[in-house]
């Protein structure tokens, strides 16, 4: 074996040990109360550094620093609603908070996937989105008032298939494709996805995706006619289908034709804006911001991709100090290796291939479009979130402990998961420039 084999062995071999390590040791009730406020990132000192990545390119770190802790996150004290009492919190996957500035104050918005009382998922039908919003990250956290808008209808919920009835000529709120529908195998079926919340040029837009269950699987736009807390309608360039063409996907029971680029998000960048799609697509809104610009063959960001490359999901960009960060959802999957040790990797699907964590993985580029270098792992556990800058200047990312697959599915630990958590965020300086998890202060440098 040569010197760069034996290198390439052990730090597999340590990414593997750290991801048994980490199970062990990261309690199930982690995150549960606010850490201290961090400084701004990189505002005094020295910087930390990149680690030294695991190989060969795909291999998770699993190491216990990027996990969300006790000492970097915390679950926000959302309001209650009443299905939520007896859960005690809200119960959400997917969760979304941003920071925005509004009439010159710092306004703190959240949301995500929800599901309905009596169902265990977000399928195969759930009610909508809800929107919370603070002064604070620490809050206090409200549901945002609608109840002048539906003084009938529960607080917070800003759209939902069940207002097709405010549908009126010239303004359309739940188009046909996103209205609730039944068959004999799933019975009521129709359910809204990973909901993103913007302002922009003084509007507020959520950027939404209907899901699996839907008679369309795919992404929408929602406007606002009001503030934050709506009335909310559909996007002309939703009016008939979702965004971008139809594609073979998803699971075997979404009809042909149904399936759309799904977890579409906002990015705004001075007066422009793009929507961003998974698979890898973009698109740039047009000015008026009622559809995208062009429908079909859409760009694509230039990548590293894996190889060979899993499904990805969660589509986000974010950026800061001149470098755009695109953050992915990628199972990282547990096997076997040659050597008869465990092997964490962002493997597609295969015999001996167990899920274990939804991580994030980010890659850094100059420019929007790319090309992007190498993806790295930027949170264990902490997949299909967002990144945002307080009004402070502190660096956090969301999480949310996926229940369907892998650690969190456990019965010791199913009752911790699907929670509205944010994580601090650490950067590497202008030179190394990437985004991690906060890690352990003892720990953060490069590894021998």
């Amino acid at each position: 074996m040569t010197g760069a084999e034996n290198r390439l062995r052990r730090r597999s071999l340590l990414a593997g040990a750290a991801g048994v390590g980490a199970a062990a040791a990261l309690p199930a009730t982690a995150a549960q109360a606010a850490p201290p406020h961090p400084s701004p990132a990189g505002a005094a000192g020295r910087h930390p550094s990149n680690w030294p990545d695991p190989e060969p390119y795909g291999v998770a770190d699993t190491r216990l620093d990027l996990w969300p802790r006790e000492d970097n996150s915390f679950v926000l004290p959302l309001e209650l609603r009443p299905r939520d009492k007896e859960h005690g919190r809200v119960w959400m996957r997917d969760t979304y908070v941003n920071c925005f500035t509004v009439d010159g104050r710092p306004l703190y918005v959240a949301t995500g996937t929800g599901r309905v009382p009596g169902l265990e998922a977000a399928g195969p039908w759930n009610d909508g989105i809800f929107v919370w919003t603070a002064p604070s990250l620490q809050g206090p956290w409200r549901l945002a008032d609608t109840t002048r808008i539906r003084p009938d209808a529960e607080k917070g919920k800003v759209w939902s298939p069940e207002f097709v009835g405010e549908n009126r000529p010239g303004r359309t709120v739940v188009a046909p494709w996103q209205e609730y529908w039944h068959d004999e195998r799933f019975g009521k079926r129709g359910n809204a996805w990973a909901p993103e919340v913007h302002h922009f040029k003084g509007r507020w837009y959520i950027v939404a995706c209907m899901g699996d269950h839907s008679r369309k699987v795919g992404s929408f736009m929602l406007v606002s006619e009001g503030g934050v807390e709506g009335p909310y309608r559909l996007v002309e360039g939703n009016l008939e289908k979702p965004f971008g063409e139809s594609f073979t996907g998803g699971p075997a029971f979404i009809e042909p034709g149904a399936y759309f680029h799904i977890d579409g998000g906002l990015y705004t960048e001075g007066d422009d804006a793009w929507l961003v799609l998974h698979n890898d697509l973009y698109a740039r809104f047009r000015d008026d911001m009622e559809d995208i610009v062009t429908t079909t063959d859409l760009p694509k960001f230039r990548q590293t991709p894996y190889s060979p490359e899993p499904y990805l999901e969660g589509a986000y960009v974010f950026k800061y100090r001149g470098r755009y960060y695109l953050v992915h959802a990628a199972w990282d999957r547990t096997s076997v290796d040659a050597y008869g040790s465990t092997r964490n990797a962002y493997d597609p699907p295969g015999t001996g291939r167990v899920q274990y964590q939804y991580d994030a993985i980010v890659a850094v580029s100059d420019h929007f479009e790319g090309p992007y270098a190498q993806r790295y792992t930027a949170g264990v556990g902490a997949g299909h979130n967002n990144f945002f800058e307080d009004h402070e200047g502190g660096l956090w990312a969301t999480f949310f402990r996926n229940p369907a697959q892998g650690y969190w599915k456990d019965p010791a630990r199913v009752d911790d998961a699907a929670v509205p958590g944010v994580v601090r965020l650490e950067w590497t300086g202008p030179k190394d420039g990437r985004l991690y998890v906060e890690r352990r202060p003892k720990e953060k440098g490069n590894r021998p």
